[in-house]
């Protein structure tokens, strides 16, 4: 049975069938697995913004500077495959995180009040040892939780 409403009790079922708790060390390896999985998913965030934000600053200084005639074009086609390349994993990490955000968010979506807490104070541990002191890098770029 789904419950629509908060609900505290050591058994949980979470994200699919196989996944149920029905003991206090299940529940607890469930709650820290939560934590942790939410905090890796800040850690993920705060990387691609880096990789973004590192690949923006290269980019526009590569843009400053002004080939000459007697340089050779190739080494402009190894600058564009690098930033190319930089793209793709910045990319595969947004879908990656994008996939996390989504799991985290039906995780939540089982309204277990022990599930709901691990996952914010997981989120919350995450910007703290990720996100808190980047200043280079924008805290917040897309108000969605999940995206």
């Amino acid at each position: 049975m789904m419950h629509m409403t908060l609900y505290w009790s050591v058994q949980v079922t979470l994200l699919v069938d196989s996944w149920r708790t029905d003991s206090w060390p299940s529940y607890l390896l469930t709650l820290l697995a939560c934590v942790f999985s939410s905090a890796f998913y800040q850690c993920l965030e705060d990387l691609r913004l880096r990789l973004r934000s590192a690949s923006a600053a290269s980019a526009t200084a590569l843009s400053s500077i002004e080939p000459s005639p007697a340089s050779p074009s190739i080494p402009k086609l190894g600058r564009l495959r690098r930033i190319n390349q930089t793209k793709l994993v910045s990319t595969v990490l947004f879908g990656i995180n994008s996939a996390i955000g989504y799991l985290l968010m039906l995780a939540i979506m089982s309204f277990n009040g022990g599930v709901f807490l691990s996952i914010v104070t997981g989120l919350t541990i995450g910007y703290w040892l990720f996100r808190c002191d980047n200043e280079e890098v924008p805290a917040v770029e897309n108000t969605c939780a999940c995206a």
